[in-house]
C-alpha cells in the first residue's frame, strides 16, 4: 500500500477512471489538487475555461459526445456555485459528470470562514448523489463511488466537495482499476408480455424515443421494433439523432416546436410507446387532451417516470436497449397499412407548409449545413429559435451528434459544449446560436482559441431574444418588453479580437463558402448570419395549450396577430 496525499489520490483515481480531460479553474481551496495535477500533465489534459460555469458546460458537452464520464473541478465559494447551473443542466438531461469542487479546512467548516459555503447541501437537489469527504480515508471509495453512480442506471451528476487538509491527509492508497457501471437493469417478463398485449390490440401504435435510447445506444431496436409492428416513429428533442434522420416512417421531432406530421400522429395514435423519454409539458401541451385514446408503453430505466404526467397502461422498467431485444421478440407482426398511409398524408401536409424563401433563412442556412457538414462533426446549439430550427431542420445519421439542452433549457449552454465536443472527439464540432445565447458565453472564445479549438460557430443574428418576442408578438399583443437587444456589437471585430476567424456573410451562397471553409480551419471559427427580427419558428403552441391548437405555419401566425 502506497502513501499519498489526498489530491494524490484523486489524481490517480482519475487516472484510474481512463479521465484524459478535466475542466478546471484553480482557487485557494484547491491548490494542492491543481499542484498534483500539473505533475500529471502528461496523462490528464487540464483545460481552463474563463468561467466555471461554462467549464461544467464544456465537461458536459465532453460527455455527450463520448458516452463517457466528464470532470469538472472549482475552488470553494463562488467558484463551487458557479457550476450549479451546469450541474442541473446536467441532471435534467441525464449526463454523467463528476464534479470536485475543494472546501475549507475541517477545522474551519461552520465558521463563515472565507469562501465557506456548504455546495453538498446547495447541491443536493440536481445531483444523484453527493459527498463530503470529512475524513480521508474515505476519499478513494468516495470518488469510485462517484464515478460508478455517474455512470449507472439513468445516468447523472454527482458532486465530491474535498475539504483543503483532506487533500494534504497522508492516506493509504490501493491501487484496484476502474470502476464499472451496474450491469444494465433487466425488465421483467411479465412487464414484457404486458406491453407486448398492449401493442398487438393497437390499430395506430406510435414509438416516441428520447435521450434515454441515445444513452444506451438502442437505435437499431428502436427502428427494428417499429418496423415490425408497422408503426411511425417520433422523438423528444433529446432523442434527435438516435437514428438516422431517413429513417422509413420517422416523421422527427414532434411538441410544441415539432414536426406537424409527427405531433398529430402521436396525438392521434391509441397506443403510444415511450422509450426512454419522459413527457414535459413541450411534448404533451395540455396532459388532458393529449392522446385521448392512447394507451401508454412506458419504458424506462428510472421508475419514477412512470405514471408522472401520463397514467401508463404497461411500465418496463429497465435498460432500453434490453428491453426492445426481447420485446421484439414478443410482439406479432403487423403493417397497420391505413395508419400509415394516414401519417404519409400528415408528412406530405407538412411539406406543404415549407419556406420557400431566398436568401439567409433560417431554413437555408441548415439546409446548407446539411450539405456541407460531414458525418462525424456533432452539432451543439444553444438554447432559443436557433435550437429548434436546428432541431427541425438539419439531418443526422450518427448517434450523439447532436447536443442541447432539453430539459433545463439553458442559454449559455453552447459554446462550452461545443468545446468539450470537439475536445472529446478530437475533431471538429459545429455550433448552432443566436445572439442572445452567444453574449451569455462569447468570452469562451478566449478558451477556444487559447487551445486552439476546432470549433465552427454559426451565429443568427436577429437583434432580439427570438423566441421570447414570437412569444410576445403572439400572446402578448406585440408588447416587446426588453427583447429589442439593439446590440451595437460588432461580433466578427470580438472574434477577431480573441484570436478567432470571423466573418460577416449577406447571401446563402457566401454562407456555405464560408461554412466549408472553416471545416477545415485549424482553429475556432465564427460565421454571423443576420437573419430578419420577425422570423418564426412554427409549429407553435401556447404554453399549456391543447395540441388541438397548434399554429402549424405562417398563415395561422399571420391570422392569429390579425394581418
Amino acid at each position: 500500500m502506497e502513501r499519498l496525499t489526498g489530491a494524490q489520490v484523486l489524481a490517480r483515481c482519475l487516472v484510474e477512471q481512463g479521465v484524459d480531460t478535466v475542466f478546471g479553474y484553480p482557487g485557494g481551496t484547491v491548490l494542492d489538487i491543481f499542484d498534483v495535477l500539473y505533475d500529471y500533465r502528461d496523462r490528464i489534459r487540464v483545460v481552463e475555461p474563463t468561467h466555471e460555469q461554462h467549464g461544467t458546460h464544456a465537461a458536459d458537452g465532453y460527455a455527450r459526445a463520448t458516452g463517457r464520464c466528464g470532470v469538472m473541478i472549482a475552488t470553494s465559494g463562488p467558484g463551487a456555485t458557479n457550476l450549479v447551473t451546469g450541474i442541473a443542466t446536467a441532471y435534467l438531461d441525464s449526463v454523467p459528470m463528476v464534479a470536485i469542487t475543494g472546501n475549507v479546512s475541517n477545522a474551519m467548516i461552520g465558521t463563515d470562514a472565507f469562501q465557506e459555503l456548504d455546495i453538498t447541501g446547495v447541491t443536493l437537489p440536481i445531483t444523484k448523489h453527493n459527498y463530503f469527504v470529512r475524513n480521508a480515508n474515505d476519499l478513494q471509495r468516495m470518488l469510485r463511488e462517484a464515478f460508478k453512480l455517474a455512470c449507472s442506471g439513468r445516468r447523472g451528476p454527482v458532486l465530491v466537495d474535498i475539504p483543503a487538509d483532506v487533500q494534504r491527509a497522508f492516506i493509504g492508497y490501493h491501487e484496484l482499476g476502474p470502476v464499472e457501471a451496474d450491469d444494465p437493469l433487466e425488465p421483467s417478463e411479465g412487464s414484457l408480455e404486458r406491453a407486448a398485449r398492449l401493442i398487438d390490440k393497437a390499430q395506430r401504435p406510435f414509438v416516441y424515443f428520447g435521450g434515454g435510447v441515445v444513452s444506451a445506444d438502442a437505435g437499431e431496436e428502436v427502428v427494428q421494433l417499429a418496423r415490425i409492428i408497422g408503426a411511425p416513429m417520433g422523438c423528444s428533442l433529446m432523442g434527435i439523432s438516435g437514428i438516422p434522420t431517413a429513417t422509413r416512417n420517422f416523421l422527427g421531432m414532434e411538441g410544441m416546436h415539432g414536426h406537424f406530421a409527427s405531433t398529430r400522429a402521436m396525438n392521434e395514435c391509441d397506443c403510444l410507446i415511450a422509450l426512454g423519454a419522459r413527457f414535459n409539458d413541450r411534448s404533451t401541451g395540455d396532459r388532458r387532451t393529449f392522446a385521448p385514446s392512447g394507451k401508454v408503453v412506458h419504458v424506462d430505466v428510472d421508475s419514477s417516470e412512470f405514471s408522472k404526467t401520463l397514467d401508463d397502461m404497461a411500465d418496463v422498467h429497465g435498460d432500453v436497449k434490453s428491453a426492445l431485444q426481447r420485446l421484439v421478440g414478443l410482439v406479432s407482426p403487423n403493417t397497420h397499412e391505413e395508419w400509415l398511409r394516414h401519417v404519409h398524408e400528415l408528412s406530405a401536409q407538412e411539406r406543404g407548409y415549407a419556406d420557400y424563401r431566398e436568401g439567409i433563412t433560417p431554413k437555408n442556412v441548415m439546409d446548407a449545413i446539411n450539405r456541407v457538414r460531414p458525418e462525424d462533426v456533432p452539432v451543439v446549439t444553444d438554447v432559443g429559435q436557433h435550437q429548434m430550427w436546428a432541431a427541425q431542420y438539419l439531418s443526422f445519421t450518427r448517434p450523439r451528434s447532436f447536443i442541447t439542452s432539453g430539459g433545463l433549457g439553458t442559454m449559455g449552454f453552447g459554446l462550452g459544449a461545443a468545446i468539450g465536443a470537439s475536445l472529446a472527439t478530437r475533431g471538429r464540432s459545429l455550433l448552432v446560436t443566436g445572439d442572445g445565447s452567444f453574449a451569455m458565453n462569447m468570452a469562451e472564445l478566449v478558451t477556444a482559441a487559447d487551445y486552439g479549438v476546432p470549433v465552427t460557430i454559426v451565429l443568427l443574428n436577429n437583434g432580439t431574444l427570438g423566441m421570447v418576442r414570437q412569444m410576445q408578438s403572439l400572446f402578448r399583443k406585440g408588447r416587446h418588453a426588453n427583447t429589442t437587444l439593439d446590440r451595437r456589437v460588432d461580433y466578427v471585430a470580438l472574434a477577431q479580437a480573441t484570436g478567432t476567424e470571423g466573418t460577416r456573410v449577406d447571401t446563402i451562397e457566401d454562407f456555405e463558402r464560408a461554412l466549408a471553409d472553416s471545416l477545415s480551419a485549424d482553429g475556432p471559427t465564427l460565421i454571423e448570419c443576420p437573419i430578419g427580427i420577425d422570423e418564426f419558428v412554427t409549429p407553435v403552441l401556447q404554453i399549456g395549450a391543447s395540441m388541438d391548437d397548434l399554429i402549424v405555419n405562417m398563415d395561422d401566425v399571420r391570422a392569429r396577430m390579425g394581418r
